[in-house]
């Protein structure tokens, strides 16, 4: 078993009194962080040694909601009105295939890594393969198999969802880092019968999370109005889907009643702000939902609605939304935002046990964040220097589970040039499908 100690850092533990060693050490044993604190490091044979020359180490974040391989989406038809019913579905429908998911969730991946992102939850399509990109790169993840309605690229039925949901649990069952989970799109996507048997298939599968999208848009809320005399939170509590195993994104549209069957019934939240407010759907209520106990966790959403994996990007927008809302500069101090992007996204995801902290007996998933750009001093605080002065480019060394991902900014689980290419020569297949598209357009 490898023991490595790490030396003269300053380290942010962000347990539960937020504890701070100046001038900390940090012992690592095999995948697992075995003491750490203050003043001289201990004598370990054989362990090495490396110095973090001051700079921070702290937990490795967590983007708590993404759809990875919608990286190959990232920009396509920005200022294009129609842009979902034009050119994504079209796409998604012609060109989604396992070669593809492979590719965009590699990009991610490769991406995520050199931002400090640790951990992710990923829900799409041909989520077997994402869970190989994510073992392949020595993430920690979530990998949700898609269900819904529409006309899905693996899929045609529910019955058919289901069976690659019980393949994802088997080919991921016991896994140290990859958990399988089942990802109903939407309350109105699914409907209360398939989400009564996502919830018993939930039951039957403990331990295995669900995803899924709630109370994200007018339409889905008018739709659970209309229908059911209900708000979409009723709706999904009264089939029975909202408890502790799962990770709800967005819960942008909530009122008191909303918040209070979420806090009641144990549900994380993923908080989409960027990509929120770019759809120009508004701000979500994430200090009241936080007050009420629901833990939320900060979520990057699919590139091709946030365009960036970057936890730093979501940063200053959640804190400056929670503000905008109390009309305050108190709202959503600059440690919360950090701990939502650590610990708390760790326990919406299930897994605050085993990471987003650093103390002894946890897991080693930890990120060194260099101190040398000038645009990061003084440094009186250092959260507010990481919500609202830190880039991805900051981010120096990437562990998890013990293992180096990345030193020096060099990615050492992944090939950069080749997983750029793999990527580029998709997005060239979708070059040609947008302009035949426009092409057809315009002789209408």
């Amino acid at each position: 078993m490898t023991d490595t100690v790490l030396t003269n850092a300053w380290i942010l533990t962000v347990d539960e009194t937020m504890t701070i060693h100046a001038r900390g050490w940090l012992h690592i044993s095999g995948d697992t962080i075995v003491a750490l604190g203050d003043g001289a490091p201990p004598q370990v044979p054989n362990a090495e040694i490396v110095d973090m020359s001051g700079d921070i180490v702290m937990p490795g974040m967590v983007n708590t909601h993404c759809h990875m391989a919608m990286s190959l989406f990232r920009g396509l038809g920005e200022d294009v009105d129609d842009r979902l019913f034009r050119y994504m579905l079209p796409l998604e429908r012609k060109f989604v295939s396992p070669e593809m998911v492979r590719a965009g969730t590699t990009l991610s991946a490769l991406e995520s890594i050199m931002g400090g992102v640790t951990s992710i939850a990923d829900m799409y399509y041909f989520e077997t393969e994402v869970g190989h990109v994510i073992d392949r790169a020595g993430m920690r993840g979530i990998v949700g198999q898609t269900l819904a309605d529409f006309d899905a690229p693996d899929h045609k039925s529910f019955d058919a969802g289901f069976a690659l949901v019980d393949e994802l649990a088997d080919t991921f069952a016991d896994h140290a880092r990859v958990t399988a989970s089942i990802a109903p799109h939407a309350p109105y996507s699914t409907g209360p019968a398939i989400m009564e048997r996502v919830a018993q298939w939930s039951d039957d599968h403990p331990g295995l999370p669900v995803q899924i999208h709630l109370a994200e848009t007018e339409p889905e809320i008018a739709w659970a109005r209309e229908k059911y005399g209900l708000s979409t939170v009723g709706v999904t509590a009264r089939s029975g889907l909202l408890k502790p195993s799962t990770i709800a994104a967005h819960c942008l549209l909530i009122d008191d009643d909303d918040i209070a069957i979420l806090a009641q019934s144990g549900v994380g939240v993923a908080h989409n702000a960027r990509s929120n407010g770019k759809g120009g759907r508004g701000m979500a209520r994430v200090e009241d939902m936080r007050k009420a106990g629901i833990a939320v966790g900060i979520a990057t959403d699919g590139p091709m609605s946030g365009n960036t994996l970057d936890l730093f990007a979501q940063f200053g927008v959640v804190s400056i939304f929670a503000k905008i809302l109390g009309h305050s500069r108190k709202p959503m101090p600059t440690k919360d935002v950090i701990r939502m992007a650590t610990i708390e996204g760790a326990k919406v995801l299930g897994l605050d046990d085993r990471i987003g902290s650093l103390e002894a007996g946890k897991k080693a998933d930890l990120i060194r964040i260099s101190l040398a750009a000038p645009r990061l001093h003084p440094i009186y605080d250092p959260y507010s220097m990481l919500v609202f002065a830190a880039m991805p480019t900051d981010v120096c060394d990437v562990m998890v589970d013990g293992n180096w991902l990345m030193r020096d900014r060099q990615v050492l689980t992944l090939e950069p040039q080749k997983v750029l290419a793999d990527a580029l020569a998709v997005a060239d297949k979708f070059r040609t499908e947008i302009a035949a598209i426009d092409a057809a357009r315009q002789k209408e």
